[in-house]
């Protein structure tokens, strides 16, 4: 029979298997280990950034949607404007792949709260809103937690009055109806009054396809565009004389490349829209490695103030640049031969829409969770976590002068990245490398053992450990005793549960929603000691 390598070992209060509690305030993950709760401020941080679209290794969708729902309506009715706050904080510099979530909790908030955090989730309508659509989901959000009362008629009647008559008419034409809603529903239920011409006829129009004569050019054209034998000079006309956007175009003329071209010369697609449209733009050739359309959507890509402005998130653009390089669609047999122009632009655009980071010059490890749990779809997006995680520690890689990158399950495994790489590469390497079970204690008994100098572990994983024989914050501080070094922890998660493993006591630990395209900064102000 084998011996233990250190007999008194076996003895030692310093090391506790992960199946076993070191604390009554720890809590058993899916796994069936134990870790820490995240306080309830935090798990709302969560679900604002990550939301809880799609399922992970342990939990389906449902359960994630009811046991982080529960935490933001719990938070509803504790401190609605606290949550507006929060909301606001996420929501209006575009911190999170989607704004659905936030509009969730908005609709929870000016339901659920006192009657100061209903009327802060009210008046925070238009700017949390920003789009017909969120509009509509908050309209069903309020039928789902109660309906209508006199303060959301207002709210809601203030979206519709408060916009420019040219801006109104953009949005009833852009976005006619989503998820069952449109206008007309929205527009009954609210009753907006107004004494403007103008507006008025775009009411009537709205909700009862009156065509009064005081109705805007735009919305004219609109109809006339979209009635059966339109021509193709028409439709070009029409992009360039009003901001039509490609879902006033008819559907006949959206595979058209000269509509395109038109769209483009006249700015009628928004970046986001652009993002979204690269596939269809290349597979028609309006795109190709040397034309002068290319030339522009290159520059565009790589404009900070417009990703900025256009609130365009990195894990957005991952996305694309996973979806656009693969040369085909994830549904459906749509192919194309990717522009190697847009690839390295995309590739630029995932760096620069992460706000301005301070390099904290200090010793980094970045240990990625590639377990078989992180090899599941992020947040219902067609990336899994642990391509998500991987893009996330190239951006540590890119920035810190002395950062290097490991993965880990129950051992480390090597990952050959460099900087130098693009991210549709990494993804690659990532997808590729072995599986197994979750030990995030890993990292620091593996630095410990080879008397590695390292001033700052990053770990970006799902929080599912549960296969090691010390705790992380053992291994943590087990490395800090025998390296000399107050190494600092980072704890990244990316999925939208309620536990990690960064012990929540421990000023040297961090704990970071990994879906907030703030979290790299915040990181490096806590390496840098400025948190």
């Amino acid at each position: 029979m084998s011996r233990p390598r250190d007999l008194y070992s076996v003895l030692s209060t310093k090391a506790t298997p992960q199946t076993q509690p070191t604390s009554p305030t720890q809590i058993k993950n899916a796994a069936g280990g134990y870790v820490w709760a995240v306080g309830p401020t935090a798990q709302v941080h969560r679900f604002l950034t990550i939301g809880t679209a799609g399922s992970t290794y342990y939990a389906s969708e449902r359960q994630l949607t009811a046991d982080t729902g529960a935490v933001v309506l719990d938070a509803a009715r504790a401190n609605a404007t606290a949550l507006v706050d929060q909301i606001l904080a996420v929501s209006l510099p575009g911190r999170a792949p989607r704004n659905g979530p936030a509009v969730f909790a908005l609709a929870a908030a000016s339901v659920l709260g006192d009657d100061a955090g209903r009327k802060a989730a009210l008046a925070a309508v238009p700017a949390v809103c920003r789009t017909a659509t969120d509009l509509f989901a908050f309209a069903e959000y309020r039928q789902l937690f109660g309906g209508w009362g006199r303060g959301a008629r207002r709210a809601v009647a203030g979206w519709y009055l408060e916009r420019s008559p040219e801006s109104l008419a953009y949005q009833l034409l852009k976005y006619r109806q989503r998820n069952g809603w449109t206008h007309r529903d929205v527009l009954r239920l609210a009753h907006p009054k107004t004494t403007e011409t103008d507006r008025a006829a775009l009411f009537e129009w709205a909700t009862k396809d009156l065509a009064l004569p005081e109705l805007p050019d735009f919305v004219r054209a609109f109809a006339q565009v979209n009635r059966p034998g339109v021509t193709l000079p028409a439709v070009r006309t029409f992009i360039s004389t009003h901001p039509a956007s490609w879902e006033m175009i008819p559907s006949a003329y959206l595979n058209d490349p000269t509509v395109w071209r038109t769209l483009l010369a006249y700015g009628r697609v928004p970046i986001g829209a652009l993002i979204r449209q690269l596939p269809r733009l290349t597979r028609l050739g309006v795109l190709d490695q040397f034309n002068a359309e290319t030339s522009d959507v290159v520059a565009r890509l790589t404009d900070v103030e417009e990703l900025r402005r256009g609130r365009i998130h990195p894990v957005n653009l991952l996305v694309a640049l996973r979806t656009y390089a693969a040369g085909k669609s994830l549904k459906g047999s749509s192919t194309w031969t990717p522009v190697q122009k847009i690839v390295d632009a995309l590739d630029a655009a995932f760096y620069l829409a992460f706000a301005t980071i301070i390099p904290a010059g200090k010793r980094t490890l970045v240990a990625v969770d590639v377990s078989s749990s992180m090899d599941w779809d992020a947040a219902g997006l067609p990336v899994t976590a642990r391509e998500v995680a991987a893009a996330m520690a190239m951006v540590t890689v890119a920035t810190e002068p002395d950062a290097g990158v490991v993965g880990f399950a129950t051992q480390l495994v090597e990952v050959p990245i460099s900087a130098r790489m693009r991210l549709d590469q990494v993804c690659e390497v990532m997808r590729r490398l072995p599986f197994g079970g979750t030990d995030c204690a890993a990292p620091m008994r593996w630095a410990e053992r080879n008397r590695y100098a390292f001033d700052t572990f990053v770990m970006i994983t799902d929080n599912e450990t549960w296969a090691g024989g010390y705790h992380v914050h053992q291994a943590l501080a087990l490395y800090r005793a025998t390296s000399g070094i107050p190494a600092r922890m980072a704890v990244m998660g990316v999925t939208a549960t309620n536990c990690t493993v960064g012990d929540p006591d421990d000023p040297g630990t961090l704990n970071v929603a990994g879906f907030d395209s703030a979290a790299p900064a915040l990181i490096a102000d806590f390496s840098r000691g400025d948190l």
